[in-house]
């Protein structure tokens, strides 16, 4: 099966789908649901299939492909995967059906084609697989792009409260990371001799100054996308606005291509600038876990507020690429993978209730527990893996990070840590105001209220719980595939972890 071409035909398979679904009828809205979540279910079986297939232990990049597409300017159709890519597309694989599921009835009360609506979001999904999937720059440039056109829509046409200015917002800053990409990619073609190959131009020479540039080209695009402080207001506005199952991969897939492009593209391609510039990006780092944490202890409105923590758990993504030490990145990259599990499980269900209310507003709901205790107690569930608690997967990685940073630079690890403590703060608030305390009486005459979790929300719901619980307890799994390839880019820029006087290896401290 290793010669099968999974890449290419995971890419393809949600575009084909995505034009089957968006010429279905209007007026048969309920067979497009259907096309569309079967058809998201075949991209997962073949995403199993090569996740199985895929060698641990064997070389770096994998299921590689490469067709010519441009060849005066040294551009080809080049696909590869290694273990930080092959963890981000079963990230997408599984989360595409259940967001499928979980906006069944999105669309409904929309003016909007609700088979087109489904057929954006499979498109999203093949721009993201081809963003992780793309070892070519070029091509992963133009993945980086594209990606926004159909999160753009599903914003603008089918979000909530001030949709036009969230999407308009959430495509301009992200353009504007893109131009400075685009000028670093021309850059890193010229110096490099006017190839576009990873491989290739991670053998190249080049100057100080001109890797700095390039780098900061890179990072601005990256540190916009994920985003990290001080290029974060676009998210709360965004994710506010964006329809629950949208602002799911939102934050937790599209958010990851910033994370992903440091990991792969900044870091091998500019070793020495990474260093340089790794006190700025961790102080960034430093003070998006902090800051986003305070705004997310004031904040009224759900989605805003889960948006809010998003960016504090992106703080310690940062700190945790680059602190450069083995620990701290393969922290990093399961980081990734449980931040789009937990987070993805917390918009949803938090998507869920607002459906029933009417309402995002936090003032609005109170004593909801005793109405929709399933739900409640998914919610609360959620907030928990959320900040990290023992037991769920998010706790491995920031322990992870933590003490994979806490051997190179103890003031960061120190400082990251009180994030913990603010993320107990706002979990906690939400979750009290929401559906414990006394029974706010207006909840008692909203029809929604009385309905708890449905066999489709459940559905939704009980594999993300599963997941988190699983990887909590056993992430062994998951790390033999990421650390290999986090070793790798650790060798790409000639750092190694230091004598080892705290924990031990990365599977003894996961275990």
């Amino acid at each position: 099966m290793s010669n099968f071409p999974f890449l290419s035909v995971l890419t393809v398979a949600p575009l084909v789908g995505a034009l089957v679904v968006a010429f279905l009828p209007r007026h048969r809205p309920e067979l497009a649901k259907q096309v569309a979540f079967v058809w998201s279910l075949l991209v997962l079986v073949l995403s199993v299939v090569m996740w199985v297939s895929f060698n641990a232990g064997g070389d770096r990049f994998q299921f590689r492909e490469s067709y010519s597409w441009i060849p005066n300017w040294g551009v080809s159709f080049t696909f590869a995967a290694d273990g930080i890519a092959l963890v981000m597309l079963m990230l997408i694989a599984v989360l595409v059906p259940l967001v499928i599921l979980a906006s069944w009835h999105d669309a409904d009360s929309s003016k909007r084609s609700v088979p087109v609506y489904f057929a954006l979001l499979l498109v999203l999904e093949c721009t993201m697989i081809g963003v992780f999937a793309a070892a070519d720059v070029f091509l992963f440039y133009v993945f980086f792009e594209v990606m926004l056109v159909p999160m753009y829509f599903l914003i603008g046409s089918y979000g909530g409260h001030q949709r036009q200015y969230a999407a308009v917002k959430f495509f301009l800053y992200s353009l504007v990371g893109g131009l400075f990409m685009l000028a670093a990619v021309i850059g890193l073609w010229v110096v490099g001799g006017k190839t576009f190959d990873w491989q290739a131009l991670t053998q190249v020479d080049i100057s100080t100054g001109t890797e700095r540039w390039l780098f900061l080209g890179f990072f601005l695009a990256f540190a916009i996308k994920a985003p990290f402080f001080p290029f974060h207001t676009w998210l709360p506005d965004a994710g506010g606005a964006a329809p629950a199952g949208a602002a799911a991969l939102l934050v937790g897939v599209l958010d990851k291509v910033g994370t992903f492009g440091i990991l792969r593209y900044c870091l091998p391609l500019f070793p020495e600038a990474s260093k340089w510039f790794a006190p700025w990006a961790l102080a960034l780092g430093v003070i998006g876990i902090i800051y986003a944490a305070l705004l997310a202890v004031g904040q009224n409105d759900l989605k805003r507020l889960v948006s809010y923590t998003s960016i504090a758990h992106f703080g310690f993504i940062g700190v945790g690429i680059f602190a450069f030490t083995t620990q701290a990145g393969t922290g990093a990259v399961l980081y990734m993978l449980n931040h789009g599990l937990a987070t993805g499980l917390l918009f949803l269900v938090v998507g869920m209730l607002i459906s029933r209310r009417g309402s995002s507003l936090i003032s609005d709901f109170g004593g909801a527990g005793k109405l929709v205790p399933v739900l409640a107690g998914v919610l609360f569930f959620a907030g928990l893996a959320s900040l990290a608690l023992p037991g769920t997967a998010p706790f491995i990685s920031e322990f992870l990070v933590l003490i994979g940073t806490f051997t190179v630079n103890k003031p960061v690890a120190v400082i990251a840590t009180l994030g913990i403590i603010l993320a107990a703060a706002y979990v906690l608030w939400m979750v009290q105001r929401t559906t414990q305390g006394t029974l706010n009486p207006a909840l008692t005459e909203v029809d929604g209220m009385r309905r708890d979790l449905n066999l489709r929300e459940k559905v939704v719901v009980a594999p993300l719980i599963a997941l988190i619980v699983l990887l909590g307890f056993f992430p062994k799994p998951v790390t033999d595939v990421i650390n290999p390839a986090v070793q790798a880019t650790m060798d790409d820029i000639g750092r190694t972890d230091p004598a080892p006087s705290v924990g031990g290896t990365v599977q003894e401290a996961a275990r």
